[in-house]
């Protein structure tokens, strides 16, 4: 399989973790996914690839369900060029959080049922079957474009526990499977300065403890009734019995807001939309304690609307020493992943594979997100002036580039290779219009 050498390049970094006969087949399921639209089969990628005739078809659903290769070394190895390629010094910043497939079958062996966000609201609860995935992606921000993406690096799966005992399997909660996530991107990046960003699901303190012995900042939401103290006094010569661990109580975080002698600072924020939003804020710092578990300092911010449109939140950061508008503005980032999570199921086909295997499901979605990766991967090595040319309408001027213009322009590529003849001469050869050429190009090529 010939192929452009910005584009080899790029997957030439994944080559050896697999064999030789593995690779080519997984080249071709690369490209055909990425040409495909609609669902996201192994079928789809080989009819996409001009391969629907070929009669040794299940040696390529093989590379899913039977092929030996590691997934863990793939993320690594995904990891790191993501690194080299978008981050150059700094702080690296992780987004966490949970998304749920929507799959269906009685051979799906870790298939649960779970609350569906998209489908809830606060009023009422629906509950579907499908697959949990946690998802652990990289924050950038891509030369093309002033908005921050997520970039998925590590998903594992997170099934309920009565599917682990089904399966005669320990359970394990996702703030335990969070855990050891971090754990594998401090083990890959080691003296890298670190900071995880999660929602209310992973503001436990345990997780939280596990992520300053490890030197990796952890910001998420706290509770408003949570047990912070104030750090145990110095320890007096001549005292008995065992070292205090807390001092007193600091008041409830619904209490702080609540008194009329807190003192609120004004500050403007960088928002969700990337406008800027006023909100009041009050800072300070404590220790997190919890029966059983070593004390936690921490720093806590509670936020609120001066307008009073939006509700009283509370965040904290394992760091002490952050500055409260730099805890909110990490905070916000967090967003960044619920993009991924949409235009992957828009534009990448996720919930579409039809796989049924364990091995292969276990493989499959993590590959596909891991894909949203390789696309900004490749778009960066086709535009590496970071000149991405955008999808814009007379109704719809795009100020800056985005996932599907990226996606649109890495088509372009790939069916640029192949050379459209027009020749009269030829009676098999038909004349197409170049304007009609386009339309079929962008019809094609357009992830819209």
């Amino acid at each position: 399989m010939s192929l452009s050498q910005p584009i080899a390049t790029v997957l030439h970094e994944f080559e050896s973790a697999f064999s030789q006969p593995t690779w080519s087949k997984v080249q071709v399921l690369i490209i055909g996914t990425l040409l495909a639209r609609g669902r996201r089969t192994v079928t789809a990628a080989l009819r996409q690839m001009g391969l629907s005739e070929v009669s040794n078809f299940s040696l390529y659903h093989q590379v899913l369900n039977r092929a030996r290769w590691s997934a863990l070394a793939l993320s690594r190895r995904l990891l790191v060029l993501l690194v080299r390629t978008f981050v150059a010094v700094g702080t690296l910043t992780f987004v966490i959080d949970e998304t749920l497939e929507r799959r269906w079958g009685r051979r799906i062996t870790k298939r649960g049922h779970y609350r569906d966000p998209l489908a809830s609201s606060k009023q009422c609860s629906v509950a579907t079957s499908g697959l949990r995935w946690i998802v652990l992606t990289l924050v950038i921000t891509p030369p093309w474009t002033p908005r921050a993406w997520a970039l998925p690096v590590l998903t594992v799966p997170a099934p309920t526990p009565e599917v682990s005992q089904r399966l005669g399997r320990r359970h394990k909660t996702v703030p335990h499977w969070a855990r050891q996530m971090i754990l594998v991107m401090r083990r890959w990046l080691p003296g890298v300065e670190i900071t995880v960003i999660g929602d209310q699901g992973y503001s436990v303190h345990e997780l939280g403890g596990a992520c300053a012995r490890w030197g990796v900042r952890l910001v998420a939401p706290l509770r408003m009734d949570a047990a912070l103290y104030v750090p145990a006094p110095p320890r007096m010569p001549g005292t008995n019995g065992r070292p205090r661990v807390k001092g007193a109580r600091v008041p409830q975080l619904a209490q702080v807001l609540k008194d009329a002698h807190t003192t609120w600072q004004r500050m403007r924020v960088r928002w969700y939309n990337g406008c800027r939003r006023e909100l009041d804020v009050t800072s300070g710092t404590a220790v997190w304690y919890r029966i059983g578990q070593p004390v936690l300092p921490i720093r806590w911010v509670l936020v609120r609307d001066p307008n009073g449109r939006l509700e009283p939140r509370a965040y904290f950061s394992t760091c002490p020493h952050d500055r409260p508008r730099a805890v909110v503005q990490q905070f916000i980032t967090r967003w960044t992943i619920e993009t991924t999570f949409e235009e992957s199921r828009a534009h990448l086909g996720l919930e579409t594979q039809r796989q049924w295997s364990d091995r292969a499901i276990e493989r499959t979605t993590p590959c596909l997100f891991g894909l949203y990766s390789v696309v900004a991967l490749l778009a960066h090595a086709l535009h590496p002036d970071g000149k991405l040319p955008i999808q814009r309408t007379a109704w719809y001027d795009k100020p800056h580039a985005t996932f599907a213009d990226a996606l649109a322009g890495i088509r372009r590529h790939l069916w640029g290779e192949f050379s459209y003849s027009t020749s009269p001469h030829a009676s098999d050869l038909v004349e197409i219009p170049r304007s009609e050429l386009s339309r079929l190009v962008q019809a094609v090529c357009s992830a819209y």
